[in-house]
């Protein structure tokens, strides 16, 4: 554990559910895991290494053991598949990506996707993240002193510039006001556990509430599928002299064992994948980030000054400096995981915690509690960015964090968007100071993904200083 004791009387304590007493009875639990999962778990979840029993899934395990969740997520990992529920909530068009897919079939999509993330090519990005970084800042500085706006939008829409700029850095083809208002439709709608998936009915009966969602897909899959056609051409006119970001990458990645290239269908999958999960999941981490900078003056000003530090240094330096501002996203990922929770379906018997877990159950891991357990970590529910500072960042057990899973299915792009957010928070606290607005409630609700209900609004003040 990180101590923060001696510190804890000085700590913001960030608005969260509090935990239930005891376990909701079937139907209220539907109600509210329709509404916001965070809300069904109780005192013991965040107290016990383990809690079996039966819900309205069937029975299921919850593990906050880090020696059994590495059991789950590494060493016994083959024995553990994503569940039916899980790949029904996260939607058919990502099902050929490297999120869904199992077995042979992921292997060979990690093999021939991990030459895209390495950290060279991670590297390479800073550039285009500081570029869109600067046009953000140079966006703010035009609005007046004072100016109160949702910051959800601004840091979908910064995000989105990133993923523009690295993925298919010869544009979009459309505006991207309707990215982002496609991708808070498709998290908002296929976030929410539909009774029918609850139930176990079938993939063929349709679910009503998530007919909005079936839109988004649509538009992201014929809007990636011109993006391709268009760059398929380039390639062709062009070759060497076409642009080479991601796309370009994905298009010519090959398996290093058979020399496979990825299908139509697995590069729109996966882009879908990267827009869907690596935008959304940046733009929360920032979107915490602020809110969690305005409970605290004494991190405001040290990430403003770390980043008057930084910022005129070398881009390509830019990650290994901004240590304290990654520890702010890092805290910032603990309290309100950007995917608060992940579940297994056992193949065979197996042993966790002690406990015996049955062919067939499925077991959980929750981001959500796991970050927030007694066990694990001193005053958990307190915002100390220190305990992510070099000396303490290596006291935290591996499978006790983690914002990006953990295991062989990692987030493949989990360095890329730690980069990505350090850098244009760096940028935003170094021009700005933000506040929420007095008598504004802030509420963590999970659709997929952990956002804040009904967005964020903020009060945007300049710094005193002036801006370079």
């Amino acid at each position: 554990m990180t101590d923060v004791s001696s510190h804890a009387t000085a700590l913001p304590r960030p608005p969260a559910p509090v935990p239930l007493a005891a376990p909701l009875g079937p139907i209220s639990t539907m109600r509210v895991l329709r509404k916001n999962p965070i809300e069904t778990w109780t005192r013991a979840h965040f107290e016990l290494p383990i809690i079996i029993g039966p819900t309205i899934l069937g029975t299921i395990a919850v593990i906050n053991e880090p020696a059994a969740i590495r059991r789950v997520l590494l060493d016994n990992a083959a024995n553990y598949n994503k569940d039916a529920l899980q790949k029904r909530v996260l939607g058919e068009g990502l099902r050929e990506g490297l999120l869904i897919v199992e077995g042979d079939e992921w292997r060979a999509q990690r093999r021939t996707l991990a030459p895209l993330f390495t950290p060279k090519n991670i590297a390479s990005f800073a550039a285009a993240t500081d570029e869109a970084a600067k046009e953000l800042v140079a966006r703010w500085l035009r609005l007046r002193q004072g100016r109160m706006f949702d910051i959800q939008p601004e840091m979908a829409r910064v995000t989105l510039d990133v993923l523009g700029r690295t993925i298919f850095s010869d544009g979009l083809g459309r505006d991207p006001s309707e990215f982002t208002a496609a991708l808070t439709r498709y998290f908002l709608t296929l976030g929410r556990l539909d009774p029918f998936d609850l139930l176990d009915f079938p993939d063929w009966v349709p679910r009503w509430t998530k007919l909005t969602s079936g839109a988004a897909l649509n538009f992201f899959e014929d809007v990636v599928d011109a993006i391709i056609e268009r760059r398929k051409r380039l390639l062709a006119q062009k070759g060497a002299a076409a642009p080479r970001d991601i796309l370009t990458l994905l298009l010519e990645a090959e398996d290093p064992q058979t020399g496979v290239g990825l299908s139509d269908a697995e590069i729109r999958a996966n882009i879908v994948t990267f827009i869907g999960a690596g935008h959304e999941t940046t733009a929360n981490a920032l979107i915490w980030s602020l809110f969690l900078l305005s409970m605290s003056e004494e991190w405001r000003q040290r990430l403003a000054a770390e980043a008057d530090a930084v910022l005129p240094g070398p881009i390509e330096h830019y990650a290994e400096r901004l240590v304290e501002t990654k520890a702010v996203i890092e805290e910032a990922m603990r309290l309100y995981p950007p995917v608060a929770s992940m579940s297994r379906h056992a193949l065979d018997c197996d042993t966790l915690a002690g406990r015996r877990i049955r062919k067939g159950a499925l077991v959980m891991v929750s981001q959500w509690v796991l970050h927030r357990h007694k066990l694990l970590w001193d005053q958990p529910d307190v915002f100390d960015p220190r305990r992510f500072l070099p000396g303490a960042r290596e006291k935290i057990d591996r499978f006790a964090y983690l914002p990006f899973g953990a295991g062989p299915r990692v987030c493949i792009g989990a360095a890329f968007a730690l980069q990505e957010a350090a850098i244009i928070l760096a940028h935003v606290v170094r021009s700005f100071t933000l506040e929420v607005p007095k008598g504004h409630e802030v509420k963590p609700v999970q659709h997929i993904t952990l956002r804040p209900e009904g967005g964020l609004p903020m009060i945007l003040r300049r710094r005193t200083r002036s801006h370079n």
